[in-house]
């Protein structure tokens, strides 16, 4: 199984990171909402270890969920925290809780965010290749 490291930087804009391959070389950037204490809908999931997989949205389509049950966080519940998923989004603000790849950072619709997410997560889907992945989120 692959394993995936997502270093975070918070902020009041949102949180900010890398997403890394076990060897330590760069995946994608990646955006979510700032840290609100895991509120639902509002933050973005606890640092700690999840399972990614995949997972048939009605509104993003074939992606991905974060799952950590130890964490609060299932894709159907019962949980804190359900159908925290990586999807295509831009800025923080496009954001309910899940996570969106991009290519860089940058400045998008008015506010800090990461460019090319249909890219970047096009890429992503591509290196999961529909199989379950580890992915350990840290403090960098």
């Amino acid at each position: 199984m692959k394993h995936f490291i997502l270093k975070r930087r918070y902020f009041e804009e949102g949180t900010f990171s890398t997403l890394h391959r076990a060897d330590g070389s760069k995946v994608c950037c990646v955006v979510e909402r700032e840290w609100k204490n895991n509120k639902p809908f509002n933050s973005c999931v606890p640092e700690g270890d999840y399972l990614l997989v995949p997972n048939n949205s009605p509104k993003y389509g074939k992606g991905y969920a974060m799952v950590a049950p130890t964490l609060g966080v299932t894709v159907d519940g019962p949980s804190i925290r359900t159908a925290c998923l990586w999807h295509i989004a831009n800025v923080p603000s496009e954001l309910l809780g899940c996570a969106a790849p991009g290519l860089s950072f940058g400045y998008v619709k008015g506010q800090w965010g990461v460019v090319s997410s249909g890219v970047a997560f096009t890429a992503l889907m591509k290196e999961l290749g529909g199989e379950p992945a580890q992915l350990t989120i840290v403090k960098d």
